[in-house]
């Protein structure tokens, strides 16, 4: 008699961090367990300092090789000047009503968002980087300045804590809004799910990449949407407009998939062109996942 064997789900995973209620606990298990993951990663080093240091290149002094570091990892890092490392980030949120939906899994939309991005916050302030929030529905409703101090991450998880998703959403006006908005360049994270039409998206970006910031978007949909796991006929109702359209899910799948493949690549070429991180994800995907992102990223920058 043949016996199965169930994997253990990843402690990362939305099902095991969706136990932990409050979403500060949440955020320092999620920063925690990524870390953790780095020692056994190509990013092994980083775990240690590596807001701190960036790998040695032709060219760079050798005096300026840390050999501590260098004693730990078997990898020649160089210390950065304190003007290099200052990072100031951003986190853009999609405040729609659409971002509340969810088909099977424990978290909607919004609701992993929201862990994710309080768990770059987390990061961000455990490197002492100054971290801020934007939040928009048809136009920005909320802002909290970059800061780095002691007691800014409490004020920033108490913000995202009571975050509720309702309404419509303009995201072009928005981006526009929030590049007129920033006054130091920095890192913008923006969460959104993208319904809408994407060239007015694009050209939104494109004046936040002209301003001189970085930009990570984060493309978060539910996994049903990715995957369009429903059989025969089916009422969908859009979120945000009450309209409802009855289709045959059978019939349609395939285009809907292809549809989504186009709309996904679309959003990956113009991005790449733009110099802009495109990260699709779904609510079923690790959180650590999405770090990795911030941290390739971060890289990157310098």
């Amino acid at each position: 008699m043949e016996s199965s064997v169930v994997a253990a789900p990843s402690p990362l995973s939305p099902d095991a961090i969706n136990q932990i209620k409050r979403l500060d606990l949440r955020a320092r298990t999620v920063v925690r367990g990524f870390l953790q993951g780095l020692h056994s990663s190509p990013y092994h080093g980083f775990s240690v300092q590596f807001s701190e240091h960036r790998r040695y290149s032709r060219g760079d002094d050798p005096k300026t090789i840390d050999w501590l570091v260098y004693a730990k990892t078997d990898k020649y890092y160089i210390k950065r000047f304190e003007a290099e490392t200052n990072l100031t980030g951003y986190l853009v949120m999609d405040l729609s009503q659409s971002m509340g939906f969810t088909h099977r899994q424990q978290m909607t939309k919004f609701e992993y968002s929201i862990c994710l991005a309080a768990s770059l916050c987390y990061l961000m302030q455990m490197q002492q980087d100054p971290v801020g929030l934007i939040t928009f529905g048809e136009k920005v409703q909320a802002s909290l300045p970059a800061r780095s101090r002691r007691g800014h991450l409490a004020d920033m998880l108490a913000h995202l804590t009571n975050l509720e998703p309702a309404g419509k959403t303009n995201l072009p006006a928005c981006l526009n809004q929030v590049a007129a908005m920033l006054r130091q360049k920095g890192l913008v994270m923006l969460f959104s799910d993208l319904l809408g039409d994407p060239e007015p998206v694009f050209a939104a970006l494109a004046r936040l990449r002209h301003s001189g910031h970085d930009v990570i978007l984060f493309h978060v949909l539910d996994e049903a949407e990715v995957h369009f796991p429903y059989d025969g006929p089916v009422e969908f109702e859009d979120p945000e407009t009450g309209e409802t359209l009855t289709v045959d899910a059978s019939g349609f799948r395939a285009d809907y998939l292809q549809n989504l493949a186009d709309f996904q690549q679309e959003y990956r070429e113009r991005c790449g062109n733009l110099r802009i991180d495109y990260v699709p994800m779904d609510t079923s995907m690790p959180f650590d996942t999405a770090l990795t992102e911030y941290l390739i990223s971060r890289q990157a920058r310098f």
